[in-house]
C-alpha cells in the first residue's frame, strides 16, 4: 500500500481525512499512478492537484519523497522503491505564494 500525505485543505475537501491516506496502485508506482488512484478514491479532489483537461500538476503544488523534491521529475518516472513498499510516504504539499 502506498502512503500519501495531503495538505490540510485537501484532507478537509476529501472528507476530513485524518493523517495519511493509503492507496493501492496498479502497475508501476509513479506520480501519475498515485494521483490516478487518489482521484479515483476521492473524486472531489479531481482538478485540485492537477488540471482536469491537461492532467498537468497545478503550479502551486509540490511533491516530495522524504526530503527530496520530485515535483519536476517526469510524471511517469518510477518513484523510489521506499514509496512503493510503503516505507516512505508520497507527500503532496501546497506551496505558499505572496509577499
Amino acid at each position: 500500500m502506498i502512503r500519501v500525505v495531503l495538505p490540510f485543505q485537501l484532507r478537509m475537501l476529501a472528507g476530513a481525512i485524518d493523517g495519511e491516506v493509503t492507496l493501492a496502485v496498479d502497475g508501476p508506482v509513479t506520480q501519475s499512478s498515485i494521483l490516478d488512484a487518489l482521484e479515483s478514491r476521492y473524486p472531489m479532489l479531481c482538478g485540485t492537484i492537477r488540471d482536469h483537461a491537461t492532467r498537468k500538476r497545478r503550479p502551486l503544488v509540490r511533491f516530495y519523497v522524504g526530503n527530496q523534491d520530485v515535483t519536476h521529475d517526469a510524471p511517469d518516472a518510477p518513484l523510489p522503491a521506499a514509496v512503493a513498499s510503503g516505507a516512505v510516504p508520497f507527500n503532496i504539499v501546497g506551496a505558499i505564494a505572496g509577499g
